[in-house]
């Protein structure tokens, strides 16, 4: 089986993980944050919500050095703009996915920072990786839902919201 194959399910599975969680953020709570230290909930949910990009980036491009990318961050201002653009990313990415080769997976690639390597190794496992940080953050995602007493849907199983269905 080709690695992107194996690949889809679980990538198809967590996009439409992250859309449902994406679909509860409030508005009016993109400026909260729990830490100084910390995101914003906006910015975090709008962060979750680039991150297929990132795979897209790391099947077409050989490298990145974020000091000379141009990238700038998804700043979206209202949850439905934030959404069209996850939507957007996230369909782009599962077309890099669908449409790499078992040759361009198997092939280094690197993130860069004033020339220091920050993140790299092969393609294919960069790209599991990927997924993996993109349910970290959603991860985060909910618990600032939680802080802000917004009911959202469980993502692997019934959310405590959820669970008064059982009773």
């Amino acid at each position: 089986m080709k690695v992107n194959e194996l690949l889809l399910p679980h990538y198809d599975q967590e996009v439409l993980n992250t859309r449902r969680i994406l679909e509860v953020v409030p508005e009016d709570k993109f400026g909260w944050k729990p830490h100084e230290k910390s995101m914003t909930l906006g910015r975090l949910a709008s962060h979750v919500a680039e991150l297929p990009n990132f795979l897209t980036t790391i099947i077409q491009t050989d490298e990145m050095e974020l000091t000379t990318s141009g990238l700038k961050p998804f700043s979206p201002t209202t949850r439905a703009e934030m959404l069209m653009g996850f939507e957007t990313r996230a369909m782009e990415a599962r077309q890099a996915i669908a449409n790499a080769s078992e040759e361009r997976l198997a092939k280094p690639w690197k993130l860069t920072f004033k020339g220091q390597e920050v993140f790299g190794g092969i393609r294919n496992l960069l790209l599991q990786t990927t997924i993996c940080h993109q349910v970290h953050h959603r991860a985060q995602l909910t618990v600032y839902l939680r802080q802000n007493n917004v009911v959202f849907p469980g993502v692997y199983g019934p959310s405590a919201d959820e669970m008064a269905a059982f009773k």
